[in-house]
């Protein structure tokens, strides 16, 4: 514990070693996480102010807008603030509260985009109940579950790091505070950190995977029934944002933890890094935005709504 007193600080790796590189990314992902920001703040006033999208899918789209905010905000800020200083570093205090919201807004997106798969699910092959079996009740069961689960994990992954002994090593092989290099970090045995983290992360994962698959695999047996062409192509389409996040989100995650650890690079993991906590949060919103004409018919109204109050003035 002695050592775990003593020790004040880390040092991030950051994204590049070097230093010609700093002012460009800097620039890059400023613009990234500026429009992950606008973008994302805009789906969650948007839903919340046009009675249009007062409806349970565009319910969950909001939490998916604010988990993306979240765990961009954790980690943006602090990388961008380290871009521009010779030697980057985060204090101990917040270097916990950084791996601990983090892990809280990845987590709950996980089983967001879950409920998301099960609300298209409803849709699509209840269509006659779905009012009924997407009650407002049911809807904040399936994001009030996941925040709780979520800080669960969140404060139990922290809890165990940050309780244990670090050798005096200070050094982050990352550009943000990740479980897993600040393991490596620790003098104690480690063994059952990295279980428990496994265990978990294997669990999210997969149970989450399997709640798209199998809602997925239903709709598509469902559109495989209709007669309609168009109804086929409706159906299609309401599903269309959706599946898009799910590879680019799931996509990134697999690239990630499955494939071959030789062929794993620090550079490597570092680019994938920044795509799912900075990139992904910039397309989200865009994707829902650009392909779904409700999303745009909704911005056209309060557009509309806001040229009219300011010409009053």
């Amino acid at each position: 514990m002695d050592n775990l007193t003593k020790l004040n600080e880390f040092i991030l790796m950051g994204i590049t070693d070097f230093p010609e590189l700093q002012a460009p990314l800097f620039g890059l992902f400023f613009i990234v996480y500026m429009l992950s920001v606008v973008g994302n703040l805009g789906l969650i006033i948007l839903t919340s102010i046009d009675s249009g999208l007062h409806t349970p899918m565009y319910f969950f789209l909001r939490h998916l807008a604010f988990t993306d905010l979240g765990y961009s905000t954790a980690v943006g800020p602090k990388m961008l603030a380290n871009c521009v200083v010779s030697q980057p570093t985060i204090s101990y205090s917040w270097c916990a509260i950084q791996l601990s919201f983090f892990s809280l807004f990845i987590t709950s997106e996980v089983y967001i985009l879950s409920a998301m798969a099960y609300d298209r699910y409803v849709a699509i092959c209840n269509p006659l109940l779905y009012t009924v079996i997407m009650s407002q009740r049911l809807c904040l069961l399936l994001v009030a579950i996941p925040y709780l689960y979520s800080v669960f994990l969140s404060l139990l992954a922290v809890i165990k790091i940050f309780v244990s002994s670090f050798c005096g090593h200070n050094v982050i092989r990352h550009f943000y505070c990740d479980s897993l290099p600040l393991i490596s970090l620790l003098c104690s045995d480690t063994h059952e950190i990295k279980f428990i983290i496994l265990i978990f992360s294997t669990f999210n994962l997969v149970s989450s995977l399997l709640i798209v698959l199998v809602s997925y695999l239903l709709i598509l047996v469902a559109i495989l029934r209709m007669n309609s062409a168009e109804g086929r192509y409706k159906a299609f389409s309401t599903c269309g944002s959706h599946l898009t996040v799910l590879v680019v989100f799931y996509g990134t995650l697999f690239f990630m933890y499955v494939h071959p650890k030789s062929s794993h690079s620090f550079d490597t993991d570092k680019m994938a890094s920044v795509f799912y906590t900075l990139v992904i949060p910039m397309l989200n919103p865009m994707i829902y935005s650009l392909r779904n004409k409700e999303v745009k018919n909704a911005l056209h109204r309060t557009w509309k709504k806001c040229a009219n109050v300011l010409l009053k003035i």
